[in-house]
């Protein structure tokens, strides 16, 4: 058993956009870049480029220029108090997800962002 940590631990691994009409959203991004989606609900697709996974859901208020940048972390725990120990503060504590768990987390300049594993 290897002790090395996936290649993806603590990088950035998806990204969430918050949007007003996921049918919009789907329309614009598919013709425009030809990205695929599998829809998740009403309120959530995953998206596809080619290379990387993301997000739309309409369940938030819309911040433009704010999509949420989501890191993989293979142990959601220790990863979390890293980033306290770095100065950042969890802001939505551990929550389940189709798909895994994750949390979200302020870094010291206000932006959010949100750490998720499988397990």
């Amino acid at each position: 058993m290897s002790l090395e940590k996936p290649r993806r631990d603590r990088r950035i691994d998806y990204i969430e956009f918050t949007v007003a009409d996921i049918a919009r959203t789907k329309a614009f991004y598919g013709t425009a870049f030809g990205w695929t989606f599998t829809d998740y609900g009403p309120d959530y697709c995953e998206f596809s480029d080619g290379r990387m996974k993301g997000g739309f859901g309409a369940s938030g208020p819309v911040r433009p220029g704010g999509p949420l940048v989501v890191l993989y972390g293979s142990d959601l725990s220790e990863t979390s108090g890293r980033i306290e120990a770095a100065g950042g503060k969890i802001v939505r504590p551990v929550f389940e997800f189709p798909g895994g768990r994750r949390f979200h987390f302020t870094d010291p300049d206000g932006y959010e962002l949100a750490v998720w594993s499988e397990t």
